[in-house]
């Protein structure tokens, strides 16, 4: 056995110590450059192509036990959705899973072109599997690496005229050309459906969708838009406007990225004041809210070079996973009141709209604005100087009231033959009892007396809106097949949304029940007009307000046909479906019943 003398000992250890320090360097940096993403092969100009990103999983998914890639569903495009999951435990039962620990949901891609949280999420999984990343131990990632398929696979560099990068990037439609992040109420995609079988699968937590946007010139790479948090509501709401916004705020300036609300704005600089965007249930924060999941869409800003806006995602989402790591208890426990808050909910608050009166301060960083002359219209134009950046104090609307409120039902009856409503129901898993027999029930049911519909197709719909409806108490036949749903269930708010007319997402608005807005019967006029005017002889109400309409309504009196339709839909003839909502109310019992 040799024997080393102590004076060359100490030239050896510290030899050994800086080869150890060395190989463990070289490890990681070998490591880094196996899985290197597109993008940086790229030397960060360009965003991985949806064959090259889900081959990158898939190869992540072989070499490390903590990560899991599985085919869930289909798209449009004929090609199925990816799950990916990080979970340092190799534990990919989600339902085991959340009995400990918290679940983030990263969906990435829904409008392709908006690439960075693609590029920025595979280097993420890279870096928590190669444990560049400490792993978490109270959270579990999961993540659609490109939701919108198709459009991914449309590839262009044109389309994004005012994006700074990357090189190339996919389409804003899918397939069929749907924008998804209106899809999540009316589900016209395959992609849309397999969402919810995804979305009900994971139950997360906390929901990120990482975007890219623009409406004026600031200096921020990163803004959030999170879930309106006076509709998200109680001690839940509080939490995401008080704590969860704000320490995600702090996370990122600590990590030298400012981070300001989104700016929703339009063709006028921020500084003036502007307000939260409001997120209604068909956008995917507006939809994830309705199971009280906390939700954020990330907006890099499209102007800033896209190695910034990749980056900045990416601190983002790890800022986003140390919060949760520190508050998953808190996080679950909220969600859980906020649940039972829900079931013990007497009323219901629609059509949110900004409180003006009220407003919160922002420190805002933007840049100088000018309006010149446009040399093509002749007109104003606006544009920022970049030369000329400031600091202002600016309003930010973020205070919402609500317009309309309804009483919460015990139940909602649906009749079998509306099968696009119960497949919706289906993908939701809303709970639901089937009658067994032909039964006579009293409910609540709506007339609907008046509605706007836009003039252009919006996402392959002329969208209704500002329903008004009447409510009588009546005993309604039906059959067996047909649908009661309790309200009582996890889907509560999701049933009051899409069910009541007048929510901005219902599926009165989406168009799923026009057909009752159409009569199906009519009437000669030279057989009604002996029929008119024998009930005008005998009803002195119905002739008075005839002749008051007459008289008061100058177009009215000068349409002999308007006027003899008007007193046919006062007669019995007038057929019981036309304007009858078919959505019935069983009203809840009041304590004394």
């Amino acid at each position: 056995m040799p024997c080393y003398q102590p004076t060359i000992l100490k030239h050896i250890v510290p030899l050994l110590v800086l080869l150890l320090m060395l190989s463990c360097e070289t490890t990681t940096q070998d490591e880094t450059t196996s899985y290197q993403t597109y993008y940086e092969a790229s030397n960060k100009k360009e965003t991985a192509t949806y064959q090259d990103v889900i081959a990158f999983y898939k190869k992540l998914a072989h070499d490390f036990p903590e990560v899991n890639i599985q085919t869930i569903g289909e798209t449009d495009s004929g090609l199925p959705l990816h799950l990916v999951t990080f979970n340092p435990d190799g534990d990919f039962n989600l339902d085991h899973v959340r009995k400990a620990k918290a679940i983030i949901l990263i969906n990435n891609g829904i409008h392709p072109g908006e690439s960075d949280g693609i590029d920025a999420t595979m280097m993420l999984y890279r870096d928590l599997a190669t444990r560049i990343l400490k792993h978490p131990k109270n959270t579990v990632l999961v993540t659609i690496p490109v939701y919108n398929v198709g459009g991914a696979l449309n590839r262009n560099s044109t389309t994004r005229v005012n994006q700074n990068g990357p090189l190339e990037y996919g389409f804003r439609g899918n397939a069929q050309n749907y924008d998804l992040n209106r899809d999540f109420i009316k589900l016209d995609s395959k992609n849309a459906k397999t969402f919810t079988q995804i979305f009900h699968s994971a139950k997360p937590d906390v929901f990120v969708e990482n975007h890219v946007s623009n409406g004026a010139d600031y200096q921020y790479t990163l803004t959030h838009l999170f879930t309106q948090h006076n509709k998200m509501g109680g001690k839940l709401g509080h939490y995401l406007n008080q704590q969860f916004r704000p320490n995600l705020e702090k996370s990122l300036m600590d990590r030298g990225w400012d981070i300001t609300p989104y700016v929703n704005v339009f063709n006028r600089p921020p500084e003036y004041g502007f307000s939260q965007f409001l997120d209604h249930p068909r956008y995917s924060t507006g939809y994830t809210t309705l199971w009280n999941t906390l939700g954020l869409m990330v907006e890099t800003h499209m102007l800033k070079p896209y190695k910034q806006r990749v980056e900045g995602t990416y601190q983002l989402m790890l800022g986003l996973i140390d919060i949760v790591e520190q508050d998953h208890e808190n996080i679950r426990k909220l969600r859980q009141e906020a649940l039972e808050e829900s079931l013990g909910m007497s009323q219901y608050h629609f059509n949110w709209q900004v409180d003006s009166t009220r407003t919160t301060t922002l420190t805002f960083k933007g840049y100088e604005a000018e309006q010149l002359e446009s040399p093509i219209t002749g007109w104003p134009r606006l544009r920022y100087d970049q030369s000329k950046p400031f600091t202002k104090e600016t309003d930010y609307y973020n205070i919402f009231v609500p317009m309309d409120t309804i009483s919460v039902p015990e139940a909602y009856v649906v009749g079998k033959e509306w099968h696009k409503i119960v497949e919706r129901l289906d993908a939701n898993q809303i709970d639901y009892v089937v009658l067994d027999k032909d039964s006579m029930l009293t409910v609540e049911a709506y007339t609907i007396l008046d509605f706007e519909t836009r003039k252009m197709p919006y996402e392959g719909h002329y969208l209704h809106y500002d329903a008004q409806v009447e409510k009588e108490v009546k005993n309604v036949s039906f059959r067996a097949g047909d649908l009661i749903i309790p309200t009582q269930q996890p889907g509560i708010r999701y049933l009051l949304e899409t069910l009541e007319p007048q929510g901005a997402d219902s599926f009165f608005n989406w168009n799923f029940f026009d057909t009752v807005l159409q009569r199906k019967e009519s009437f000669s006029p030279y057989v009604f007009e002996d029929i008119a005017l024998k009930m005008l002889q005998s009803d002195s109400v119905l002739r008075n307000t005839f002749l008051r309409k007459k008289e008061k309504d100058f177009a009215f009196s000068e349409n002999w046909y308007a006027q003899l339709d008007w007193i046919y839909e006062q007669s019995k003839y007038l057929e019981d479906a036309y304007r009858s909502y078919p959505v019935y109310r069983i009203a809840k019992k009041s304590s004394g019943e």
